[in-house]
């Protein structure tokens, strides 16, 4: 079974993005190439501050959901604790 990867960018305007994948080094190319998720284009360079893997989709997609309804603060001290 291939693991989901749940992970953060720092966009070069200083927001956080959130999203999951099951193959980072692809979805990370789609991102700095323009064919990754709208919200990206244009906000490149962009820097992982953030991965975490998960057993499957399901895991990752809930564990999303969370990080997505976190402050940034909270966001900030995710990327800094690693976990």
């Amino acid at each position: 079974m291939i693991p989901w990867t749940l992970y953060i960018l720092k966009c070069n305007d200083g927001s956080l993005y959130t999203g999951i994948t099951n193959n980072l080094e692809k979805r990370l190319e789609d991102h700095a190439s323009g064919k990754g998720a709208k919200y990206m284009r244009g906000k490149t360079p962009f820097q992982l501050v953030y991965q975490k893997e998960h057993e499957d989709r399901s895991a990752a997609s809930i564990r999303e959901a969370e990080v997505k309804k976190l402050t940034r603060a909270e966001k900030e001290v995710l990327i800094m604790q690693g976990r």
